[in-house]
């Protein structure tokens, strides 16, 4: 067995000369330098840890030997592309004179019915200065990533397939044979219930290969919950719901997603399968392209129960209003960070729900509708289109918000900023209760006074992207899997003379 804790080698990283070849290794200190905010009060958005001994660095960045070695060269994780998040821990507000504005950027977004010294870092409860800080720091990240290539020290591949599919099994096993076959060093982690299965056949497969035995092992959602720095690279066997299912099994630290189109839809799926063994060998040998996608931590947060009850309590007032500053009114009820969109519906219900929606401090409206869907950029293609809402670029830093069949004319599709704060609960007065899922899981109840908590997360989806067609790529999904703008040219005139 392999130590998981044992350090891993530092990532190279080959750089983009404008012309878009590759041509030499960037700098890991010139890229923490372009990314950190140029004002020294706020904390860096972005923390690069590298060896002293990398052989590709260039001159001019070697530090002397004889300079003070750094306090703590500890990473925090062993996935090189969260190792580049930081933690935003913000700054306090020092003067009890500060402006309104000012005083507001240091505000808490939502109730924290828990002691900040426990541990908890959700998003939720940053300030809003803190929020934005994040949020620019891994846009910043986002773009440098875009435009270089990470080439990694593969030794864990993590394969992510549908294990109740037949033809998915077969693919599984065939991967994972190359795998092993390939390189003596690789250790390959397949689902757990693949153990025993007979089309699988685990038993046959380190029988005809004996060199396999200790390199084939088998993955547990636990394994994923609690150390997902375990594994090196993701590659994910099936179509977007695979994609999907992959941020469900990693909250926090997600590996890079490399993924093979299988099913039926491509918006996530990059690679075709038959060219498996090309793809790989290249990835592992040149490098890979990574686009971190915004995800959403969504936290419910249930209503308390006062000693009058629910009477006469107002849920406007007591996010926004004079009550807002009450942290015993809720508490949160488990919190997901989601890739395509949070879904609050009328469930079983036969009547529409009622909902409020909040944005930072400012209660923006009532809405009756079956539903809310409050989606990321990525998801953008998926529930948010069929309710009437905009396409949007992966790439683009928002929050969109599409009513589901609205009770009225008037309320159309709006793009909110990724640093808004969003709450939509169910107020105290409504007839019935509503319902929330989260990429299409974990769906629960909502009851009168209780709302999501909606913001961005610290720990984006990074996506393997093809180096090829990375600039082109979410015009070609779009126009391949809808048809977008796809019709017959207009014939010209013939002239008559």
């Amino acid at each position: 067995m392999t130590d998981h804790n044992t350090e891993p080698e530092t990532p190279e990283i080959v750089g983009a000369d404008q012309g878009g070849n590759l041509s030499e290794y960037a700098d890991l200190e010139e890229l923490t330098q372009e990314l950190s905010a140029s004002d020294s009060e706020v904390q860096k958005a972005l923390e690069v840890v590298f060896q002293a001994s990398d052989a590709h660095r260039r001159k001019s960045s070697l530090v002397p030997t004889e300079a003070q070695r750094p306090a703590n060269l500890r990473r925090r994780t062993q996935c090189f592309v969260h190792q580049l998040l930081k933690n935003q821990e913000g700054l306090h507000v020092g003067s009890p004179n500060g402006s309104y504005v000012g005083l507001a950027q240091e505000m808490k977004m939502d109730k924290d019915p828990t002691p900040w010294h426990e541990g908890r870092h959700d998003s939720r409860l940053l300030t809003k200065k803190q929020i934005s800080d994040m949020a620019f720091g891994i846009r910043e990240l986002a773009k440098k990533l875009s435009h270089i290539q990470l080439k990694m020290n593969v030794q864990n591949v993590f394969i992510l397939a549908k294990a109740h599919d037949e033809t998915l099994i077969h693919n599984t096993r065939e991967v994972a044979e190359w795998l092993l076959t390939k390189d003596g060093s690789y250790k390959v982690y397949v689902e757990k219930t693949l153990e025993h299965n007979t089309i699988f056949d685990a038993e046959g497969l380190l029988g005809s290969h004996p060199a396999f035995k200790g390199r084939l092992k088998f993955w547990t959602n636990k394994l994923c919950a609690e150390k997902p720095q375990t594994f090196d690279i993701v590659l994910a066997l099936g179509g977007d719901g695979t994609v999907l299912y992959a941020s469900w099994l990693f909250q926090r630290v997600v590996p890079p997603v490399l993924a093979f189109s299988l099913g039926s839809l491509g918006f996530l799926t990059k690679f075709d399968y038959e060219g498996y063994p090309q793809t790989l060998t290249k990835s592992f040998m040149d490098g890979i392209t990574v686009s971190l996608r915004l995800r959403f931590e969504a936290t419910v947060m249930r209503s308390q129960r006062g000693q009058n009850g629910n009477a006469e309590r107002d849920l406007v007032e007591e996010l926004i209003g004079e009550e807002s500053e009450d942290n015993h009114t809720h508490k949160p009820d488990g919190t997901h960070n989601i890739l395509n969109e949070v879904v609050v519906d009328r469930g079983p219900n036969p009547t529409m729900s009622t909902i409020e929606l909040f944005g930072d401090d400012e209660h923006y409206t009532s809405v009756q509708a079956d539903g809310m869907c409050i989606s990321t950029p990525t998801g953008s293609t998926a529930y948010n289109l069929a309710a009437g809402g905009s396409l949007c670029h992966p790439d683009n830093p928002v929050i969109l918000v599409t009513a589901i069949c609205a009770h009225t004319l008037s309320f159309r599709p709006i793009i909110l900023p990724d640093t808004i704060v969003l709450r939509t609960g169910v107020p105290y007065d409504a007839r019935t209760s509503s319902w929330a899922s989260f990429d299409g899981r974990e769906r629960v109840e909502l009851r009168p006074g209780d709302y999501v908590t909606i913001s961005a997360s610290r720990f984006p989806f990074p996506s393997v992207l093809p180096i090829e067609r990375r600039n082109k790529d979410w015009m070609d999904s779009i126009s391949r899997t809808l048809n977008w703008n796809s019709r017959q040219r207009q014939k010209s005139y013939k002239e008559w003379s």
